[in-house]
């Protein structure tokens, strides 16, 4: 059974044959149908794109009252780009009635880069005279050889580009396949589409370069002979997986969830609950990724405009990997296909997806009585759920882990290769560091923002901030090793602005309102941050202002249901101030009502030699762990493990 795949879609009834739950991700027939339904509104042209087309999710109290053999209305959202009117539009259909429910334009705004749109722009650049010129001021000719990345830019006021949908262009030199194309940046070469007009506005050609020489291959052939001393690791179940899936719910060792996917937000996870003494109790409502940006920190006129915001730009769910059994996934392994839309809204059914496995984990909890010369241990273990995403250079592994013993944690794995750009020689680059010949890898951050959206024990919660300080010196402390736990209510959303402290081992814990522990304490999760950097783009900046939520590693919001990403449903282009400023200048009250949390996460990237030609795995991620949500250790009746091999 090593590296064994099982099958698994994870789809759902077709329309007409009723659905299993309200929350099942669309199936191909319901894209197909809410694209028809919206084909038919009056004033589209017949031009038109689809940048999202994924389910409209129902009430919470829909959900939380629903049982199996139920009726319920399907609806979708869609998201609606008119290239022929220049327009931006989105709604809601109603499946079952095949009708709009809510249709709005949206004026000013910037939908995400359409796949359609980034194919446009390479061929158009390739066309423009201005840009062969400044390939030819290279010494390159043949240009087939070229490879060209566009990118959304952003806001900087500049008054040319007000009121456009732009894109800008890299350009790397590929001579062959499989030479990486980001060893050999062409530097200093820009592009700037216009993809409304499907025109070449301005090219950026100053003095050139030289094109680094080496084709930073990293494959087989070229790396020579490869290590021959690793023997293999079996991972082996004879007994089958501890977990079940029915449908897009798993159950596991006592936790209870649903799972669904889409273009933007990639793997989202529904309904988490845990079974404690035969009670199913919530933990949390929904929880996904909202948003990610990755700002570069070169001031050049050709990289200063680089700050890639993946979820809400281009959408991580977009770059999901078809996994290899024994390669991306080992074990015995559920794998379940996912279907998304292209941009004209025809599905997409993208294979083997997602995996679900259980791996070993170290011990779970161990004592040795040397006295009485006694011991216990047990052996811990998690449940993974996860995903491959990429962005053109880059691969992010998203990485859900359920815990025996209540725990749930969140790791994003960072690998592929970095963004580049060409060095002169004898020249000193402060904004990047140099990993071969010519070619420097420019300093990054990597910034995610989770929006959680928890129920712990029911939806009236409350958050507080957790500190393990020192405690004043005096006569109650005279030798000063005392230690306090200072806990701060999180009242209003201007307060619950929040960042990690280091020193006093900060966390955040969400409490139930109504329901205590066998110790008289609320009951609680508890959001545990790593050491994560913030934002370094100055809040005035055209940056800080798109990615504000980066500011800060917690938020805390009241749910409501329009609020879905941190920097707003559209930060294309937009000059900033969308999504958690704008909903938290209303300061609303925090106190034992419905909570979302939104945690800032993740890494500032210096490069190193060791990262190039393709980047070793970077960690980041945080955890929720149980805060007196249980009466004492949950997993006691884990039994002892069955040592098979030596």
């Amino acid at each position: 059974m090593n590296a064994q795949g099982l099958t698994g879609s994870g789809a759902r009834p077709e329309p007409g044959e009723g659905g299993s739950h309200p929350l099942d991700p669309l199936s191909a027939d319901e894209i197909r149908l809410a694209r028809s339904v919206v084909q038919q509104i009056p004033g589209l042209s017949g031009d038109i794109c689809f940048p999202s087309i994924r389910l409209f999710e129902p009430p919470k109290q829909v959900v939380r009252d629903f049982r199996a053999g139920q009726a319920f209305e399907r609806q979708a959202w869609i998201v609606v780009q008119d290239l022929s009117a220049h327009r931006l539009y989105d709604g809601v259909v109603s499946l079952d009635r095949r009708q709009m429910l809510q249709w709005n334009e949206r004026p000013g705004m910037q939908g995400p880069l359409l796949l359609e749109e980034y194919a446009a722009a390479a061929e158009l650049i390739k066309t423009d005279p201005r840009w062969q010129a400044a390939i030819g001021r290279r010494g390159i000719e043949d240009l087939d050889t070229i490879r060209v990345d566009a990118w959304m830019i952003g806001n900087f006021g500049i008054p040319a580009q007000e009121g456009r949908r732009l894109c800008a262009s890299l350009s790397y030199l590929r001579e062959k396949i499989p030479d990486l194309p980001y060893a050999r940046p062409i530097e200093g070469v820009v592009a700037y589409v216009d993809l409304d007009a499907r025109q070449v506005i301005e090219v950026l050609d100053p003095d050139p370069v030289p094109v680094p020489r080496q084709a930073g291959r990293y494959d087989p052939d070229a790396v020579g002979s490869l290590r021959d001393d690793l023997r293999p690791i079996e991972i082996t179940q004879p007994e089958g997986p501890s977990f079940e899936v029915r449908g897009n719910e798993i159950s596991w060792q006592r936790w209870r969830f649903r799972w669904s996917f889409n273009a933007r937000e990639g793997l989202v996870l529904h309904t988490i609950g845990f079974e404690d003494d035969g009670e199913l109790r919530p933990i949390a409502y929904r929880i996904s990724v909202s948003e990610m940006v990755v700002p570069y920190g070169d001031p050049s006129p050709a990289h200063y405009w680089q700050g890639a915001f993946d979820v809400g730009d281009f959408g991580i769910g977009r770059g999901v990997n078809s996994l290899e059994l024994a390669c991306d996934c080992l074990g015995l392994i559920q794998y379940f296909d996912v279907t998304l839309h292209d941009d004209r809204g025809e599905p997409v059914v993208i294979l083997r997806a997602i995996c679900l496995h259980e791996e070993d984990y170290s011990i779970l909890w161990k004592h040795w009585d040397f006295i009485d010369g006694h011991t216990h241990v047990r052996r811990q273990r998690r449940l993974v759920l996860s995903y491959i995403g990429t962005n053109l250079n880059y691969e992010y592994g998203y990485y859900w882990y359920f815990y025996l013993d209540g725990t749930l944690e969140f790791e994003v794995k960072l690998t592929g290769v970095m963004q580049t750009k060409g060095l002169p020689p004898g020249v000193e680059d402060p904004y990047s560091v140099a990993v071969a010949p010519g070619v420097g890898a420019m300093h990054h951050q990597h910034l995610f923002n989770v929006r959680l959206d928890m129920e712990v024990d029911g939806p009236a919660n409350t958050v507080h901030e957790v500190d393990l300080v020192a405690a004043p010196e005096g006569p109650g402390n005279p030798w000063g090793n005392a230690m306090l736990v200072r806990s701060t209510p999180l009242l209003s959303e201007k307060a619950a602005k929040r960042s990690i402290g280091v020193s006093a081992g900060r966390s955040w814990a969400v409490t139930s309102a109504n329901r205590r522990n066998a110790l008289g304490k609320p009951t609680g999760y508890r959001l545990v941050p790593q050491n994560s950097p913030m934002l370094l783009a100055p809040p005035e900046t055209p940056l800080g202002k798109r990615a504000t939520f980066a500011q800060h590693h917690l938020w805390v919001t009241r749910y409501h249901p329009d609020e879905r990403h941190a920097a707003g449903e559209y930060p294309n282009q937009h000059r900033g101030g969308l999504g958690l400023p704008a909903w938290t200048a209303a300061d609303r009250s925090l106190e034992a009502e419905d909570l979302v949390l939104w945690h800032t996460f993740g890494i500032s990237h210096i490069a190193r030699p060791e990262d190039w030609p393709v980047m070793p795995v970077e960690h980041c991620g945080f955890g929720l762990r149980p805060w007196g949500f249980f009466d004492r250790n949950p997993t006691l009746d884990v039994p002892p493990g069955r040592g098979s091999t030596a």
